[in-house]
């Protein structure tokens, strides 16, 4: 795209899926700045122009349950109020309200919003447990009005995955062109391959944990669903690595204690070490529903297959020669499934993670945005 442009990020942190794209955008559009609400990593984009919002300047900055009633709002003056513009092009990165921008100079169709979902605990409260929160449910209806009519304002819209298409229709009415985050295999690749990239710790840590295991790996919340994989290697006898951290570790380690399972959790690993567990694991489990689900195509970069839900947006990644859909979590069910899994090609699976590269992202956003 020709001519001044502005990127839009809901706001910027040190890690997410959602950072991955707007990092592919800076990439593809080195000149262009970037708009926030708050940017909490300002090292990230030390040569692009960095704009925050006014909330930034308040106590509301990265309190996001606090600000969610000022944000819509925020975002519709927050050009005009910081004196921005006129651009030519806009390219905006939503999971929230950043859809709701209106950029000084922009032709409605020269704004191009690539939605990471609707906001789930509006939308999809079975999969947000955010959205089953009296406050929440209180206000909901009221900002799914605004958020519809925002919507129904949009020309060029992209999502993630075909199962966030859906979403977007059922919530906004609006159509959308699918494309896939990118994912770095030859990151994950590079590191699972590195043991220098570890440190000594890490490398005693990995030394002393037995082979072929299941591996659960994401935020300990509930709805991750990293119960399943205790109660696959109690099912399969295999041992179980859960990685991660967060407020649902006691109750992951009392389950794990009372399953039978020879389960060890490494809390908060590094890229490094999370890369080097994905390599080694016999499997990775992933029963969350989740909008795309980039940890499963990590895992098929470096030759391990996945099981994961039926449903939701890891299923576009996951094919019949890189993983199983697990309908059910009965014992049965879960034996069945990492039996399977573990006699998939480490070949086919990454070839597979291959076609979700970042390179893939990039040409398809340069045609979406060609219009």
């Amino acid at each position: 795209m020709n001519g001044r442009g502005l990127l839009v990020h809901e706001w910027i942190e040190r890690v997410g899926g959602a950072e991955r794209v707007l990092d592919e955008f800076v990439a593809l559009h080195p000149g262009a700045e970037v708009l926030t609400l708050w940017d909490d990593h300002p090292e990230r984009y030390q040569d692009a122009r960095v704009h925050e919002s006014r909330l930034a300047r308040t106590p509301l900055r990265g309190r996001k349950a606090a600000a969610l009633p000022l944000m819509s709002r925020e975002w519709r003056r927050c050009g005009s109020a910081l004196d921005l513009g006129p651009y030519d092009w806009a390219l905006v990165s939503s999971h929230l309200f950043a859809h709701h921008v209106r950029v000084p100079g922009v032709d409605p169709s020269r704004q191009f919003t690539y939605v990471h979902t609707p906001a789930r605990y509006l939308w999809a409260a079975e999969c947000d447990e955010r959205g089953r929160s009296l406050p929440v449910r209180a206000v909901a209806g009221l900002f799914r009005a605004v958020d519809r009519r925002r919507a129904h304002d949009l020309e060029n819209v992209a999502v993630n995955s075909a199962f966030v298409q859906e979403r977007a229709a059922r919530a906004w009415g609006v159509e959308s062109t699918v494309i896939h985050p990118p994912v770095d295999v030859e990151r994950v690749r590079r590191a699972a391959g590195d043991p220098d990239a570890l440190t000594d710790d890490e490398r005693v840590l990995l030394e002393g944990l037995p082979s072929d295991f299941v591996l659960g790996a994401s935020r300990f919340v509930p709805y991750k669903r990293l119960d399943v994989a205790i109660s696959a290697g109690a099912a399969t006898g295999r041992p179980v690595v859960l990685a991660g951290r967060g407020p649902d570790e006691d109750r992951l380690r009392a389950l794990a204690a009372a399953s039978g399972a020879d389960v060890h959790v490494v809390v908060a690993p590094s890229d490094a070490l999370l890369a080097h567990l994905l390599a080694r694991a016999a499997v990775l489990t992933f029963p969350a529903i989740e909008d795309f689900g980039i940890l499963p195509v990590e895992a098929m970069a470096v030759g391990t297959p996945v099981v994961v839900a039926d449903r939701g947006g890891a299923t576009e990644s996951v094919t019949a020669l890189t993983g199983v859909r697990l309908q059910e979590d009965d014992p049965v069910a879960l034996r069945s499934a990492i039996d399977a899994a573990v006699r998939l090609s480490p070949d086919a699976c990454r070839r597979r993670a291959d076609d979700f590269a970042a390179e893939e992202f990039r040409r398809r956003v340069t045609e979406w945005t060609a219009v």
